[in-house]
């Protein structure tokens, strides 16, 4: 029998962690898969549809991909003396607890986007999440963290962002990626994403703030392993960590104006619970109707709790008790949390005592900074991505770099040389005003006719030598874009044969503009199961007439993350396929069938002529001089332009953008000193330059 002790106070606080298991529920099935197992409805929110946790359904998807990986059996009976040890041990000794810290890599995982557009979240959301872990994690008074409960823990973790980085240079602790995708599925995240970004995980505690395809699931994290004969004690350590939804990703009390957070999942209760995974905790129902989380002084649930309950069932226990829904490991609302029990809180550091990675961490010294110096610029490359798309331009691509300051002093200036696949020194000069561990990002425009390699490094930071030479250096390879195919006719023909899974298929077109012209899906699915027929939707079939003298963008999702190419059942192989082609089907636009998480084409229909565009006298920019903001007209009948450029006097590039909506016509030119500078306006093969006065 459980050791049952009183409810903590009734607060509102909100949880979000995506959990698949629940699997002895009778509700109906939720057509959803996650890591390619259909979900139980039981593992979403009913009311809203969001999947809270998905750390059940991932343990048992890495136990399926690696024999060596532990069950959840063997890993409570190796466990289980460990944490009556340890709590026979703090029952006798008076000694303090000693807190330990983690350092902790964020790896902002985005798709080309400024920091501060999603998915590329701000430094400053990121530390407001850390600080609703130490909150939470030491039952912080005077925060939502605190509670009044006799059971209520102080776990004693403090929670750092990193301070150096695998290589000893100094970092923040935030690791922004861009991989040139615009969405991952959690498969992909596997495959992907964590092995190439992933920080030693005897060092970090590695988290990912990612959008996820499909946008219900807010987060899941990887249990910890174990020390027992024959089992691998080093498996999954590329994928070792925590991940969320980029909207669920700190907290709204700490906002700043800048966070991009959800409506209702903004207390960082996600990463709470989900470290609690990290650290060995289960979901307090036990992942089953009356289950156990292994825990004496939570009561046993009957199974996982939602919103903000007003009235409050009672446990399972002999003499039932209220459940404790203001645990984390429930899945109650972020602002309905505020505890970890005692039990917990002996689990978790049994964990950090003797689980073989999360052990390593305790003596981790990532959290201390390097000798700092005060002039030491770090430059890195965004990665360069095949781009096919309305606004490329042919045999050229903008490689943008990043400039950190990890001084102490202000970053002014900078000397950079850089090399194209190896060729002659060529030498950018920047300017600004950087503090410590802040960044700024800028183009560097390649021509062209192949792919190459690209390296740049520092050769002055402050008009001076720059005092750590370990990060001055970047090399990464550049890929130029795929010209956009003009077509001469305007009218097309779409087909789409769905696989069996027709709920995971979207699509759109849409013009430059960003408008909306046709959309479909999500669809029925079909699939029965392994021994029964399942029938093969009927194609769909849709013609298209599209205004001429345009660029349009085409893209199709799977939320699964595997394409529509290959469905399962009997008696049919259940291959799906899409093409958009000619009306009179000669001509074949684009098609696919195997294309992961989403796949885009863009193509042009019957354009200007480049002379037309060219030597157009009502192309123009007002107000010219100007003093802020620069409108660039084009009359309606040309269509958006691709992009434009800012040069300044001396021609050196200062500033590429690629123009996908009406609104990217007007500029915002304040950062520009007084002076002269050029546009030049790029529509399909045709450029026209124009000249503008900053006042």
């Amino acid at each position: 029998m459980k050791n049952i002790l009183p409810l903590s106070k009734h607060k509102i606080f909100v949880l979000v962690c995506l959990s698949i298991l629940n699997i002895g529920y009778s509700q109906k099935e939720d057509s959803r898969v996650l890591f390619g197992k259909p979900i139980n409805s039981k593992s979403s929110n009913l009311q809203n549809g969001y999947v809270r946790c998905a750390s059940t359904e991932y343990e048992k998807y890495l136990q399926e991909k690696d024999p060596k990986r532990m069950s959840e059996t063997q890993f409570e009976e190796w466990v289980k003396p460990l944490v009556n040890r340890y709590s026979a041990m703090r029952s006798t000794s008076k000694a303090a607890a000693t807190i330990i810290t983690i350092p902790v890599v964020v790896h902002v995982i985005y798709n080309g986007q400024a920091i501060g557009v999603a998915p590329n979240i701000t430094d400053n959301q990121i530390i407001s999440q850390i600080t609703v872990l130490n909150q939470d994690y030491n039952k912080m008074l005077n925060t939502p963290g605190y509670n009044t409960n006799p059971v209520g823990a102080n776990i004693q973790i403090q929670f750092v962002l990193a301070q150096q980085d695998p290589n000893g240079n100094p970092t923040n602790g935030i690791d922004r990626v861009s991989l040139c995708q615009s969405s991952w599925s959690e498969t992909e995240m596997d495959s992907t994403v964590k092995p190439a970004t992933i920080w030693d995980p005897e060092k970090y505690m590695n988290m990912w703030s990612v959008k996820f395809t499909d946008n219900t699931l807010l987060g899941y994290a990887q249990f910890p392993s174990s020390t027992l004969a024959g089992l691998g004690t080093n498996t999954n350590a590329t994928t070792d960590g925590v991940v969320s939804n980029y909207n669920v990703f700190g907290t709204k009390a700490l906002n700043d104006g800048t966070f991009l957070l959800n409506s209702t999942y903004n207390g960082g209760r996600t990463m709470t619970h989900e470290v609690g995974h990290f650290l060995g905790l289960k979901h307090i129902w036990g992942d089953s109707t009356c289950g156990t989380d292994y825990c004496a002084d939570t009561p046993t649930h009957h199974d996982a709790n939602y919103g903000c309950p007003t009235s409050i069932p009672l446990s399972c226990d002999p003499t039932p008790v209220p459940e404790m829904i203001d645990n984390y490991m429930d899945y109650t609302n972020d602002s309905c949390m505020d505890i970890f029990t005692l039990n917990q809180a002996a689990r978790i550091t049994t964990v950090m005592t003797y689980s073989p990675r999360r052990s390593k961490l305790k003596t981790s010294t990532k959290a201390t900074p390097p000798t700092l110096f005060a002039n030491d610029a770090e430059v890195k490359l965004e990665t360069s991505c095949d781009l096919s798309a309305c606004g490329a331009i042919p045999n050229q691509v903008i490689q943008k770099v990043i400039l950190y300051n990890r001084g102490t002093t202000n970053l002014t200036s900078a000397t950079l040389n850089y090399t194209i696949n190896g060729g002659t020194n060529n030498v950018y000069n920047w300017t600004g005003d950087l503090a410590i561990n802040q960044s700024a990002t800028f183009g560097i425009t390649i021509n062209s006719t192949t792919n190459g390699t690209f390296t740049i490094s520092v050769a002055s930071a402050n008009g001076s030598t720059d005092q750590r030479v370990t990060n001055n250096t970047a090399t990464g390879t550049f890929v130029f874009p795929t010209t956009v195919t003009n077509y001469a006719f305007t009218n097309f023909t779409f087909n789409l044969q769905q696989d069996y899974w027709g709920s995971e298929t979207t699509w759109n077109l849409k013009n430059t503009s960003g408008t909306l012209l046709y959309s479909g899906g999500p669809y029925t699915d079909t699939y029965v199961n392994a021994t029964t027929v399942s029938v093969i939707p009927n194609v769909i079939t849709q013609n298209w007439t599209l205004p001429a003298n345009q660029c349009y963008l085409f893209t199709i999702y799977d939320k699964s993350g595997d394409g529509i190419c290959c469905g399962t059942g009997l008696g049919s192989s259940g291959n799906g396929y899409f093409n958009i082609k000619s009306a009179d089907g000669l001509t074949t636009v684009t098609s696919g069938a195997s294309f992961g998480t989403s796949q885009s084409y863009s193509f042009s229909t019957n354009s200007l002529g480049a002379k037309a565009f060219e030597t157009s006298e009502e192309i123009f920019l007002y107000p010219n001089p100007t003093k802020e903001s620069l409108k660039i007209t084009i009359p309606s009948n040309f269509g958006l332009p691709n992009s434009y450029s800012i040069y300044n006097s001396v021609g050196q590039l200062i500033y590429h953008k690629v123009v996908a909506f009406q609104h990217d016509l007007t500029i915002n030119t304040s950062d520009l000193s007084k002076g002269v500078y050029f546009l030049t306006i790029t529509k399909g093969d045709a450029k026209k330059t124009l000249q503008f006065i900053k006042d």
